[in-house]
């Protein structure tokens, strides 16, 4: 038998190392994290000059959007560890105390499972930014009310998409299990 690789063998390996395609995109998304935190402190230099003349309403709706974009700056993260790891390659360096609890355990299930879980929260908090915007019976008019409907259809579509997610994993745990 001769040690050339075969057509299949050396197309296998092609294939395996095509995963560093991905590179790139994880790249992509810690300049998307970047650009995230830029926009975050610009909100909040937006802002602290003006604290004192918030209402307290005006200060909620401040705080959920910085959480909005927090929950989003995670999102990118759990996305970019996970999938690195998943997909590309693990992590070799040791990261000590550091390293997140979650960080090479979160299979595609489960990034799956984070990745709807945090786009209902922000949905959520969306909305309620939204719903805070309402002061009056005037204002709810104005605002528009297929706008608002459209804002609770798609956030509920989020939820149940999520709550389905969640069975087809569940079913398929119990399947493995028989």
């Amino acid at each position: 038998m001769s040690d050339k690789p075969t057509l299949e063998t050396r197309f296998e390996r092609g294939l395996f190392a095509s995963r560093w395609l991905m590179a790139p995109m994880y790249l992509g998304l810690v300049i998307a994290l970047g650009m995230m935190a830029v926009i975050f402190v610009r909100e909040l230099v937006h802002y602290l000059p003006r604290v004192m003349e918030l209402t307290p309403e005006q200060m909620i709706l401040v705080a959920l959007s910085l959480i909005d974009l927090t929950l989003a700056a995670n999102l990118l993260l759990i996305v970019l560890f996970s999938g690195y790891e998943n997909f590309v390659s693990k992590f070799d360096f040791d990261a000590g105390a550091d390293r997140p609890d979650w960080m090479g355990k979160v299979d595609f299930g489960g990034l799956k499972m984070k990745l709807i879980a945090s786009i209902v929260a922000i949905s959520g908090i969306h909305l309620l930014k939204k719903f805070m915007e309402i002061r009056d019976i005037d204002t709810a008019v104005n605002f528009g009310e297929s706008e608002m409907l459209w804002l609770v259809v798609i956030h509920l579509t989020f939820i149940v998409s999520g709550v389905l997610m969640a069975l087809m994993d569940y079913l398929q745990a119990r399947s493995y299990k028989s």
